[in-house]
């Protein structure tokens, strides 16, 4: 399967904000305070935002596959090698120095994907120099 990466669209906010609460289900958790309106007024913030992005990973029939959230503060990573190395340059073009993701504990596969892919790990929390 080929995988683009893009930016997301105003339209894209029910497949992402379904995307995004795939995370939510075991082993993930879901925040007490989270809901779905919450979740939209996130996704319109970042769009609006200059320093912050939602990057989605694309099949070839137009699905929605993967998402990452990359902020010059706070970022997080859903999908795949593409979605991480997009983010990584997003970062860069901002004059970042690093990449932090943060990855609940039951997570093993994605743990080891990230350490896989360069990334260093201190508790939950993953990162990456940007040279």
């Amino acid at each position: 399967m080929t995988i683009a990466v893009r930016s997301a669209m105003p339209a894209d906010e029910a497949p992402v904000l379904g995307l995004f609460e795939e995370l939510l289900h075991p082993p993930g958790r879901r925040p007490r305070d989270y809901t779905r309106e919450r979740g939209a007024a996130g996704f319109r913030h970042a769009l609006a935002n200059p320093d912050a992005d939602i990057l989605l990973g694309v099949a070839e029939d137009g699905s929605i596959v993967g998402l990452a959230s990359v902020y010059v503060d706070l970022e997080s990573i859903r999908f795949g090698r593409r979605l991480l190395d997009a983010a990584t340059a997003w970062a860069r073009e901002r004059g970042c120095t690093h990449l932090q993701l943060n990855s609940a504990a039951a997570r093993k596969d994605a743990h080891r994907f990230y350490l896989a892919n360069g990334m260093a790990q201190a508790s939950l929390n993953f990162a990456r120099e940007i040279a």
